[in-house]
């Protein structure tokens, strides 16, 4: 039988910035592998390196020391180009603050990666996921009119149209009210059980939390061993 491989494997990842005269470790030595189909929160306080592992996990930024593998691919052995490459084929992103482009409407915006990555039917299958996400009545609506829970359907079904691998969402109920969160909770992990796609997120949200399989808990840049 052949080995499954982790879709991320993280070995001695560590972030560490300047603090005037001195430096601040923000992650320290973080070992993790996630498994294909997995559904993982990042938990701990504010302040313990949540987002700044989600970024590095993603190619967002780049680690002080340490290495990532992303369904195999040694992401810090690319350059820029490299890493943008990897992430459009691999990765979908959610975020607290949406990142909508208001210039577009709701139909444009999750066609964007689609059209960047040379989709013919990039509308029709926009389309079809704001029907699945419940927005087939606000396809050419600007992110200007549309409520918060409904911004946040949009961003996921950006995220989910291209079928990514794996899901990364940071905080993605953070502003919303807890009925909405509810919703958008039901909409990732439905999303994920049909398509199969990894989930890892960093939330403040402990319903959140109980519905991922694992918590990877962060405490002081460490993970918290138990």
């Amino acid at each position: 039988m052949a080995t499954r491989v982790p879709i991320i494997r993280a070995s001695k990842l560590s972030k560490i910035v300047p603090n005037g005269t001195d430096t601040l470790a923000i992650l320290q030595d973080i070992d993790l592998a996630v498994m294909p189909g997995e559904a993982v929160a990042v938990v701990g306080a504010s302040g313990s390196g949540k987002s700044t592992l989600l970024g590095l996990l993603g190619g967002l930024d780049i680690p002080s020391a340490g290495s990532v593998a992303l369904d195999g691919n040694d992401l810090f052995s690319l350059d820029e180009d490299g890493r943008a490459a990897l992430r459009s084929k691999l990765l979908g992103f959610v975020f607290q603050s949406f990142h909508l482009l208001p210039a577009l409407n709701a139909t444009e915006n999750v066609m964007l990666p689609l059209e960047l990555a040379g989709d013919a039917d990039a509308a029709d299958h926009a389309v079809a996921l704001l029907e699945r996400v419940g927005l087939g009545a606000r396809l050419r609506h600007y992110p200007r009119t549309l409520s918060g829970g409904e911004q946040q359907r949009v961003a996921l079904a950006r995220a989910f149209v291209t079928g990514p691998k794996l899901l990364l969402a940071d905080e993605p109920t953070g502003n919303l009210d807890p009925a909405t969160g509810a919703a958008i909770i039901d909409l990732m992990f439905g999303l994920n059980a049909e398509r199969g796609t990894t989930l890892m997120l960093v939330t403040h949200d402990e319903m959140l939390a109980r519905r991922c399989m694992r918590q990877i808990r962060l405490a002081g840049g460490r993970i918290e061993k138990h």
